[in-house]
């Protein structure tokens, strides 16, 4: 790993955008769900941290972080297992002060005496609904070369449907940043405008000083939202500048952006746009290579540790331990961790959560525009 001694700690907000996927998140929280075959969302982002040498992460849970703390444990995977810093998951009502929060600034300002008690100079602030592999030393320097008081990343692309269409009693909220030059003159709170936009990534970066001073003052006045209630009204006031992401990245909007983001990593130009650059880590789970059986046909698979293959499977994600039987045929599939599909079962356009079993014979078919979705531990 990298150690640069960058002077920044970072805070995680993993239950952002939730609602987004209500299917995943029955036990489990946005960044704990599985992707990529062997990882979770927050893999990504953690592993991007530690990479450039942020060895200070906080993540402010909400609700079902069960799984997340399963999946982190003490931050040995990510060496994150020390005395000082390292890895630290705020759960609500651990202390008086922390309570299950709608928005960012009730989030933060439930952590404020942990905020004065730290000594590094910047806060680094993501959610975990991007899959990425960031280099926060290059945004960190951008931020400090710019004079910015704070700076937010964004990328060029039209807004997801799957976005455009959330009830707004979600309150999961997504913004798009009218810009002069590097300098954010407008922020706009879910706009359904078409056509290519500055897309807010939800990464942001600024001085902790300055993060527990307006975090402060918007608490006092009610405020809920760090971008709509904190930062669009003070444009005028503080200097925001924009850094513009141009790498591969993928975006969490719905179950279908879902599949379709497991599905671009079939193709090697993505795979390696989210992997080359810097390694990602995850917990590791001592398993068999995967085996394929006498007979067994493979195409366009990626393929996780520990699966036996013994029919055919073709453009599908398998997860750690799927196994598919005889005769079986499964095509165009994401399947999680410990999936069982029995001898002679057809599958199509399926995402089946973890521990799922398709017996044997059975047809279970959705399409490119609508996936059959089956729920954990589950029969069919």
């Amino acid at each position: 790993m990298i150690n640069s001694n960058v002077n920044a700690l970072g805070i995680i907000f993993p239950n952002s955008y939730d609602n987004l996927v209500p299917e995943l998140v029955t036990e489990r929280l946005m960044a704990s769900i599985p992707f990529a075959g062997r990882y979770r969302m927050v893999d990504f982002i953690l592993s991007s941290m530690v990479n450039c040498g942020i060895d200070n992460i906080s993540l402010i849970v909400r609700k079902n972080y069960h799984s997340l703390m399963d999946h982190l444990g003490s931050g040995r995977e990510w060496d994150l297992t020390r005395k000082n810093g390292g890895l630290n998951i705020v759960p609500p009502f651990a202390e008086k002060s922390v309570k299950v929060y709608d928005g960012r600034v009730e989030a933060l300002a439930s952590i404020l005496t942990f905020l004065k008690s730290q000594k590094e100079k910047y806060v680094v602030m993501t959610d975990t609904n991007i899959a990425v592999n960031f280099d926060f030393n290059a945004f960190i320097e951008a931020h400090i070369e710019s004079g910015a008081d704070v700076t937010m990343v964004y990328a060029e692309q039209e807004i997801p449907k799957a976005l455009i269409e959330v009830p707004t009693e979600s309150r999961d909220m997504y913004y798009t940043l009218d810009l002069d030059g590097e300098r954010v003159k407008r922020i706009r709170i879910n706009s359904k405008d078409a056509g290519v936009k500055n897309l807010g990534m939800n990464i942001f970066v600024l001085e902790r000083e300055l993060l527990i001073d307006q975090i402060g003052t918007a608490y006092v006045h009610g405020n809920i939202y760090f971008e709509r209630d904190v930062l669009a009204h003070q444009l005028d006031k503080l200097n925001v500048h924009a850094f513009k992401y141009d790498g591969y990245f993928a975006r969490i909007s719905g179950m279908k952006s879902y599949f379709d983001e497991n599905m671009k990593l079939l193709d090697d130009e993505n795979l390696d746009g989210l992997f080359a650059k810097s390694p990602i880590y995850t917990k590791i789970r001592d398993d068999n290579p995967t085996r394929y059986i006498a007979g067994a046909k493979a195409k366009n698979t990626m393929t996780a540790d520990g699966c036996v293959i013994e029919g055919e499977v073709e453009n599908s994600i398998l997860f750690r331990g799927v196994r598919v039987g005889k005769g079986a045929k499964v095509k165009n599939c994401v399947l999680m961790q410990d999936t069982v599909i029995e001898d002679g079962a057809d599958v199509e356009y399926v995402i089946t959560d973890k521990k799922v079993t398709i017996t044997a014979g059975k047809e279970v078919k959705g399409t490119n525009s609508y996936q059959v979705f089956v729920a954990k531990n589950k029969v069919v």
